[in-house]
């Protein structure tokens, strides 16, 4: 019974009209970037046949989402959010624009094109997190995992028909008319966005600036031992298996053989595996864990690049993409995925924003250094190095194993509103917190063990200077102290402490001796006369 109501479930946020409306035209929208990422890559290889300018074409479409995929997840927090996606979709429009203009009149040359992909690739970067964060405005509460999910296939039923699409306009009719299709796609996507009845931002008194929340974004991923693991992980899967991105089109023009329509074949058979491992994914996690299923993936991408550098015919080179598509669907949900379960709500699109810097680091650095390979090994060696570190690296990472993702993250709100004599202004600071305990020797050791992970949920929340102290007079008298920039951030991080905080803070009161709770104490940084 229960499998009978799963496919009701899984897509039952297309019932609801805005988020059918707005998840067709970013299919929509999608495949038309397929079209055009089809056409550039393929271009470049009739302007320049050198490895490490084809590899550019890449390198440059994602080096700006490395670079701003961190201020485009603040942006995506304290703008209005379908505005801003607007103008977003207006500055592709206008690369595409410009890379059409510029094919039908033969003026477009390598640095062109690198350039305008470039800034194709600075919309990419501010719009992918926002995409993500209007999630939950669509639909019901109940319904957020399902249109993730649905987000991810609709991304790769476009990768499966955009690169095909792409490859066969271009074939047919040249690039000019590959990149207007890709401008049509925009005037869709702008005009759903026109349509989306999105309410307005409410006045929030303590909404967060640009630069302060900025900070509170670095100081979680700093503090958040989970990610950090996440991250590592990413980091070197996608290092390694940017190769067979890096170096695809060469693949299919020099190894295979192909034009540019078999070209957009291979990559349409990616994006089939891609929805193909979807849509067995609920099984694999039934029998494998996140870690069994990211090794998997990394073992058939190695395999795929070894198949591929040893020029195999054409049908096979579609019928092994088919596998490349599945294992890169498996990496990409399993380490967003888990990314996701281990960032609260306040943090997450600033905590995802970190991790998409990290994924296109990862793929433009390997990009530039497949690129460099290539020229000395050729594009066989490229691949079979990579395969092999592949292979080496995810038997190795494998021993780093990936968060449970498990804790509860939802807003505890366990917290009284801090005591005070009159109001304090909210950009008043810095603020001393002090809690004092009182803890029996010989529960010390265990209670300092325990205080010291609480430190990072105070570093996660907001504290950028955490220690504890003992009275000279009274060891058994200890006093947690931590500082947080000012009022405003420190009533914030009272609406942050999710509910795994709070059993964290259980376990430290719990060493705390006395007829009375820890003290709580705030101080506020005095301004001296003369001083602003």
């Amino acid at each position: 019974m229960s499998a009978a109501k799963t496919p009701a479930s899984s897509f039952a946020p297309l019932a609801q009209p805005v988020f059918a409306v707005l998840w067709a035209a970013t299919v929509l929208g999608n495949t038309g970037s397929f079209m055009r990422d089809v056409a550039s890559s393929w271009l470049m290889t009739d302007l320049s046949v050198s490895p490490a300018a084809v590899a550019m074409v890449q390198a440059a479409g994602t080096l700006p989402i490395f670079l701003l995929a961190i201020p485009a997840g603040v942006l995506t927090d304290i703008l209005d959010r379908r505005k801003f996606l607007i103008a977003v979709q207006l500055l592709l429009a206008s690369v595409s624009i410009g890379l059409m203009v510029l094919a039908h009149t033969g003026m477009l040359s390598v640095s062109a094109l690198i350039g305008l992909t470039f800034l194709g690739g600075i919309g990419a970067a501010l719009m992918g997190p926002t995409w993500q964060a209007i999630v939950p405005e669509l639909v019901k509460r109940e319904d957020v995992k399902s249109a993730v999910a649905l987000n991810s296939l609709g991304i790769n039923i476009a990768r499966s028909i955009g690169p095909a699409a792409g490859g066969l306009l271009l074939a047919a009719f040249g690039a000019a008319l590959t990149y207007g299709a890709d401008v049509a796609s925009y005037i869709v996507v702008i005009a759903a966005l026109i349509w989306w009845p999105r309410a307005k931002n409410a006045n929030d008194a303590l909404a967060e600036g640009f630069f302060g929340a900025f900070r509170a974004g670095l100081r979680y991923t700093r503090a958040s031992r989970p990610l950090h693991v996440v991250l590592v992980r990413a980091a070197i899967f996608f290092a390694f298996a940017s190769a067979v991105w890096a170096l695809l089109p060469l693949v299919a023009r020099q190894l295979l053989g192909g034009d540019a329509s078999f070209y957009g074949i291979l990559l349409g058979s990616v994006g089939a595996g891609a929805i193909g491992g979807a849509l067995v994914m609920p099984k694999l996690r039934e029998r494998f864990d996140a870690d069994g299923l990211l090794l998997g993936a990394a073992v058939v991408t190695a395999l795929v690049m070894g198949t591929l550098s040893l020029a195999p015919p054409k049908w096979f080179a579609i019928v092994v993409l088919l596998f490349l598509g599945g294992a890169w669907i498996t990496a990409l949900t399993t380490l967003n995925g888990t990314a996701q379960a281990v960032l609260p709500n306040w943090v997450r699109g600033r905590g995802l924003a970190v991790y998409l810097t990290v994924f296109n680091g990862a793929m433009t650095a390997g990009s530039i250094g497949w690129g460099a390979v290539g020229e000395a090994a050729g594009v066989p060696g490229t691949l079979l190095i990579g395969a092999a570190g592949l292979l080496v690296a995810g038997f190795i990472m494998h021993r780093l194993k990936l968060p449970a993702g498990d804790a509860d993250m939802v807003p505890s709100n366990h917290w009284p509103e801090p005591l005070v004599a009159e109001p304090v202004a909210h950009d008043r600071g810095p603020v001393l917190i002090l809690i004092e305990y009182h803890v029996e020797k010989h529960h010390r050791t265990a209670f300092l063990h325990a205080l010291d992970e609480l430190s990072q949920e105070r570093r996660r929340d907001g504290a950028y200077g955490w220690g504890v102290t003992e009275d000279s007079a009274d060891p058994e008298r200890m006093v947690e102290w931590f500082m947080v920039e000012s009022w405003a951030e420190h009533l914030r991080q009272h609406k942050r402490v999710s509910n795994a905080d709070a059993d964290l803070q259980g376990k430290v009161l719990a060493y705390h001796t006395g007829p009375e709770k820890p003290v709580v104490r705030h101080f506020l940084t005095i301004n001296r006369p003369g001083k602003a």
